[in-house]
This record gives structure tokens, C-alpha cells and sequence, in this order.
């Protein structure tokens, strides 16, 4: 477990403290499971359009020049789908490995 700092109004400290000596179990204890209780009390939501669209692709994000190349997104005049690209480099950081 991780360990952390909250802050109380003075009156939920009260009610907890009560809470914890009615249920004579360790505030730690309840307020982690009324932390637990209010963030899972909804069911998480996919974003709207989030896996509407699965190529059954992994690597389509490392491969993005040649999977737009291949469906001619872009292709204006003087360029066509099988015209090569130069590839861009990215300003961020490499990954540590």
C-alpha cells in the first residue's frame, strides 16, 4: 500500500471518528473503502468512438506514414498512393530502454 495525506473538514473528521469507533475498525481502513466504493460506483465509460475502428493491427501508430501512403491520404497533385514519403522525424524524447 501506498501511503497518503488528506485533508478533512473538521466535521467529516468528527463523523469518521464516530464511524470509526461505532465500527471499531481503523479509519484508514474506512476510508479506503469508501474511496474504493465511490470510484467504482459507475462502470468506466469507453470514450466516444474508442474501439469503433479495430484493424486488428498493433503497430499502426509506429507504421502511420505507410498505412496513410497505402490509402493515398494526402495524394494531391504530383502525388500518388506509391510515391514514397519522407518520413518526419518527432521532437519527442526516445524511450529509455
Amino acid at each position: 500500500m501506498k501511503r497518503t495525506t488528506i485533508y478533512l473538514e473538521p466535521e467529516l473528521e468528527v463523523l469518521l471518528k464516530l464511524e470509526m469507533l461505532r465500527q471499531k475498525r481503523p479509519m484508514a481502513e474506512l476510508v479506503r473503502e469508501a474511496v474504493f466504493a465511490y470510484v467504482t460506483r459507475e462502470p468506466r465509460r469507453v470514450p466516444p468512438g474508442g474501439g469503433a475502428f479495430a484493424s486488428g493491427q498493433a503497430d499502426t501508430a509506429e507504421r502511420v506514414d505507410d498505412v496513410l501512403a497505402e490509402s493515398g491520404f494526402g495524394a494531391g497533385p504530383g502525388l500518388s498512393s506509391t510515391t514514397p514519403r519522407k518520413r518526419k522525424t518527432s521532437n519527442r524524447p526516445k524511450k529509455k530502454t
